[in-house]
């Protein structure tokens, strides 16, 4: 489609003389100036580009009818998975148009629901959210964290189970942090940082986490420091209480590297020593359980897919339990005494139980091909609570009994669409060298392979994330307006475990981008569509692949929807945790670093004239994790590129983050933006 720049008016974004110099090689950052959100500039920069995006938006007629259908289907009940401490069951559900689902207590699997919190009550218009909880051994208290308009940052309280109401205990600067109640009830241990500068702490940078108890009823500044690393300023600490109450466990994290230390404490010794376990980052440990002394582990050291160890911690000792399969070794929880493990097969869960021994005891039985959550719970439990959902199947809840091996279901959603219209196939493409990658495609029964159909190509490729099959009202009304939706497995990801994860990292990372580009040429080569109708789309480390994408390849796509993206590769390490990616990334700092980084930077790759695909960027102006500026950087860069044939524009949520948190309302709203800019700028033909 075709229009002048005039019709747009962007925003006139300065360009300042900012050169910085990168082991010799001399960049320009013209829009510097935009990395600082609440300056006056800055602020009307952003007020003058989101007018340009709702005056394009406000022009598209089928706008209202696509919100109006994505709220009817979104109207529906969706239920999380219950957990159970003691002999009370606690879960989540959502009306259908909550802002933010409600956290139940059932005292009886059959009895009347209690609202335990319920966040809505929270603020008014649902940008107060639940950010984590945990109760402890009795199901007497839960510590719960509360984060603000989709800040990272957390404020940890603690609520009575019984009464509903709230203690006196209020701690802050929590952060990448959960909550572990020791076993006599009395506290809990959590992560959190030194106080921030009120006024920069969105975008400063998230160094030196320390690990501290904190005792109920007292004030936060007599929490017992536990453990810090004033040596080692990029360390991060999760302290978890053994089931039987004995042991403290540190797991060690650096940045996203799946690589951790683990160390432990005896909590049952009077200011025992902190003793170090594993004190090398050679391997990824997950600790499940332990018998006495011996600790259970899942781990990938020297098996990149998984493999389930026991460490003596008395004698040294190491023992393979159950040894690396071809599939990938997601998760372990230990239930009925027995090991309940998920395995990933291309893309898509299996659950198998296994004796303490390793040996095996049966398969559990799955509705399909999907993707399953849940299966927690103690050591003893006979019984436990699964979720199990597909591209076309809402998540419906499951009771297993651990000891029958039967499933009953337990919680089913009811949504407004019939799942029988619709089909979903894998295929296996070859990429750039050969590499085959697997995708899932979704769409109405009987549509014809005309090269003609409107795509949405969605990835992630990064952080070893596996993209699994899950429902979504957003991708359901893509494929009611007739689109194809097409998710491919990209290397980067976890899908066929840590080899698969390295092989899209650091000076591979251009691999990710090559999967991406094949798998759109595959689908225009097989009949699906053509790049006249070919929009991508992906969020965060996705929205890295799509900025790369269309900056390699302008012409193969219509339409690019990058959300919440890392796309200035030079500068994402100075804000807030973004220096924790230089595991995947790789570091600016570094000269080979460097210029595998600038040669794909998305901001660094414009060039002037160029006709890039209709783009419509989507970020928010309180994102602390992936920071606004990337988008701003982004957007300011390629209006001032870009031949102007195509409507290039940025969104900017106010009040919302990088996503976790967000109310429905606001999600309704950008999906349906989302969703209008397509139809528009594909030329669909819809009728709703």
């Amino acid at each position: 489609m075709s229009n002048s720049r005039n019709s747009f008016n962007y925003a006139i974004a300065r360009q300042s003389e900012q050169v910085d110099n990168y082991h010799g090689v001399e960049v320009a950052d013209p829009y510097r100036w935009l990395e600082d959100p609440d300056s006056e500039e800055t602020r009307a920069w952003i007020e003058a580009e989101n007018k340009v995006t709702s005056a394009f938006l406000a022009e598209i007629p089928q706008q209202d009818a696509i919100k109006e259908r994505l709220t009817q289907l979104w109207d529906y009940e969706k239920f999380g998975t219950p957990f159970k401490r003691r002999d009370l069951y606690f879960y989540f559900k959502n009306d259908g148009l909550q802002n933010q689902s409600v956290l139940y207590v059932l005292f009886s699997l059959d009895g009347e629901p209690r609202v335990l919190l319920d966040p809505n009550t929270l603020s008014e218009d649902g940008t107060v959210a639940l950010s984590g909880l945990t109760i402890n051994d009795d199901g007497t208290l839960m510590a719960y964290g509360l984060s603000r308009s989709g800040s990272d940052w957390q404020e940890w309280q603690v609520r009575d189970v019984e009464t509903g109401e709230d203690l006196s205990d209020k701690l802050q600067w929590v952060k990448f942090s959960g909550a572990s109640w020791t076993k006599d009830n009395q506290g809990f241990f959590y992560s959190r940082y030194d106080e921030p500068n009120e006024e920069t702490k969105y975008e400063d940078i998230n160094y030196y986490q320390k690990l501290y108890y904190h005792r109920l009823g007292s004030d936060q500044k007599e929490d017992r420091l536990i453990y810090e690393r004033p040596d080692e300023k990029e360390w991060g600490f999760s302290g978890s209480v053994t089931e039987d109450g004995r042991y403290l466990i540190i797991s060690v994290w650096r940045g996203t590297d799946p690589k951790n230390l683990v160390f432990y404490q005896d909590l049952t010794v009077v200011n025992a020593p902190v003793i170090e376990l594993i004190n090398e980052f050679e391997a990824e440990y997950s600790f499940i359980d332990n018998e006495g002394s011996v600790f259970w582990f899942r781990t990938d050291l020297n098996a990149p897919r998984g493999r389930l160890i026991a460490i003596d911690t008395q004698t040294g000792d190491r023992t393979e339990v159950i040894p690396e399969k071809e599939e990938v070794l997601e998760g372990i929880s230990l239930l009925n005494n027995q090991f309940v493990i998920s395995y990933l097969k291309d893309a898509h869960t299996q659950i198998k139980i296994c004796n303490l021994d390793g040996s095996f005891v049966r398969d559990i039985e799955l509705p399909g091909i999907g993707s399953v959550g849940g299966f927690g719970g103690k050591r003893h439990d006979t019984e436990t609570f699964y979720s199990f959902t597909g591209f076309t199947t809402p998540a419906t809840i499951y009771r297993y009994d651990l000891k029958t091996g039967e499933s009953t279901v337990f919680r089913q959603p009811q949504v407004d669409f019939d799942p029988t219209q619709y089909e979903t196939t894998q295929i296996f493409y070859s990429s750039k060298d050969g590499t085959q990658v697997p995708m899932f495609i979704t769409h109405k029964k009987g549509i014809e392979l005309n090269g003609n159909n409107p795509t949405y190509l969605y990835g992630y490729g990064g952080f070893n994330i596996s993209l699994t099959p899950s429902f979504s009202v957003g991708q359901l009304v893509w494929m009611e307006l007739g689109g194809v939706l097409a998710i491919p497995n990209l290397r980067g990801g976890g899908e066929y475990g840590e080899a698969w994860h390295q092989a899209g990292t650091k000076l591979n990372k251009q691999n990710v981008f090559d999967d991406f580009i094949a798998a759109a040429e595959w689908l225009i080569a097989k009949g699906y569509t053509n790049s006249k109708k070919l929009a991508i789309g992906g969020g965060s480390n996705g929205g890295l692949l799509v900025g790369a994408c269309m900056t390699q390849r302008p012409d193969l796509f219509a339409a690019a929807l990058p959300a919440v993206g890392v796309l200035d590769m030079l500068r994402f390490h100075k804000f807030t945790i973004g220096w924790a990616w230089c595991s995947d990334y790789g570091s600016p700092e570094n000269p080979e670093e460097f210029k595998a980084l600038y040669a794909y930077s998305p901001l660094h790759n414009l060039k002037p004239g160029t006709t890039y695909p209709a783009t419509m960027i989507t970020t928010a102006d309180h994102d602390d994790r992936v920071v606004p500026a990337h988008s701003f950087k982004f957007a300011a860069a390629l209006q001032a590129a870009g031949s102007q044939e195509n409507p290039l524009l940025i969104r900017i949520e106010t009040k919302a983050g990088h996503g976790a948190g967000k109310p429905t309302t606001k999600m309704i709203e950008e999906l349906a933006d989302r969703w209008a800019f397509l139809v528009r700028v594909l030329e669909m033909e819809i009728e709703l």
